[in-house]
């Protein structure tokens, strides 16, 4: 019960991250500082957390051994993806951009070719591409469903250039984030947990961050103090406490594929958080009744896909099933 608390905590601390990026827009912040400034400010924080642990030094030597490969997907994993992310805010409202993220679950299962294991046979461990499962991707129809019908209510209200303005970045992030994500896993060979590897990604996409908040100083002008302040609250709400919350929530149930399950789905929440937090903080319209049913059957859909994979993984005695879902929600990092 305590897991499921914790994850539900995390949800809601992750769905800042989407309305308060939005907020910042709309108070015309520009979308390069909402994006940089947040990790900016986790650094320090994350650096005092692995110190503590007594980690800074094995991170340090990781990524010494191997520096270009943590730069490119680093900055896959974490510029692309949060960059575009916001991006997107200025097209779409906070509950939108949430829901339609989560086809990361789809792209996700897509780009397990991208990745290979190793398989014994007859003739010894052979190293071969992985496979996509089909059978979890069908659940994930349900997800895409919901996003259509979600965006039904913008295509009245913007045009088709403003549509793709706010759903491209969107999926672009979608991809960006697992594919950096499983790429430094790859390379980190499970030498670094999750707070080390979120650590280290923070440093090797520093310079990403660096030259896109200089072209943003040169083109836009330095952020507000408004702006400062709010992406100082997402990076401690979503990039510190979220994913810390659903590290612990993981490693409470890990023996148990049900309870990891329930925890993963328990992330669908952050799509229904973000319209409450929009609502009661900025006084944001209801969406339609259209794009209700789309947020729920994206949810709906999350918890399909969350336990239909842990069946799956369940059948799969050589890749644990703690550490895959640890790898895909604790890693969450919005």
């Amino acid at each position: 019960m305590r897991a499921m608390l914790y994850a539900i905590l995390s949800s809601v601390f992750f769905a800042t991250t989407y309305v308060l990026n939005r907020n910042m827009e709309l108070a015309g912040g520009h979308w390069i500082w909402s994006a940089s400034l947040r990790f900016i400010f986790m650094l320090p924080f994350l650096i005092l957390i692995v110190m503590w642990r007594g980690k800074l030094g094995l991170l340090i030597q990781e990524m010494k051994r191997r520096p270009w490969e943590w730069m490119l997907w680093s900055t896959v994993g974490f510029g692309v993806f949060y960059a575009t992310l916001c991006f997107a805010a200025a097209y779409g409202p906070a509950w939108l951009i949430a829901g339609s993220f989560q086809i990361t679950i789809v792209a996700g299962s897509l780009l397990v070719p991208f990745f290979y294991e190793e398989v014994a046979t007859a003739k010894g461990i052979i190293r071969r591409r992985k496979k996509i499962p089909f059978q979890g991707l069908g659940m994930s129809l349900v997800i895409l469903v919901g996003i259509a019908l979600m965006q039904v209510e913008n295509a009245g209200q913007l045009s088709m250039t403003d549509i793709l303005y706010g759903l491209l970045p969107v999926i672009i992030s979608a991809f960006a984030y697992p594919l950096g994500n499983r790429k430094m896993m790859e390379v980190c060979e499970g030498r670094l947990d999750t707070i080390e590897r979120v650590l280290g990604m923070t440093i090797a996409s520093l310079p990403f961050w660096m030259l896109l908040s200089l072209y943003g100083f040169v083109t836009a002008g330095g952020p507000s103090t408004s702006q400062v302040e709010q992406s100082f609250f997402v990076a401690i709400f979503s990039g510190i406490i979220a994913t810390i919350l659903l590290f612990k929530a993981t490693d409470m149930v890990r023996e148990s594929p049900r309870m990891l399950a329930s925890v993963e789905a328990a992330q669908a929440g952050e799509v229904l958080f973000s319209l409450l937090g929009e609502i009661l903080f900025f006084h944001a319209p209801l969406p339609s009744s259209i794009s209700l049913l789309g947020i729920c059957l994206v949810v709906f859909g999350v918890i399909l896909h969350s336990y239909q994979m842990a069946k799956l993984n369940s059948t799969h005695v050589a890749e644990p099933v703690a550490q895959l879902t640890i790898d895909w929600a604790a890693d969450r990092d919005r």
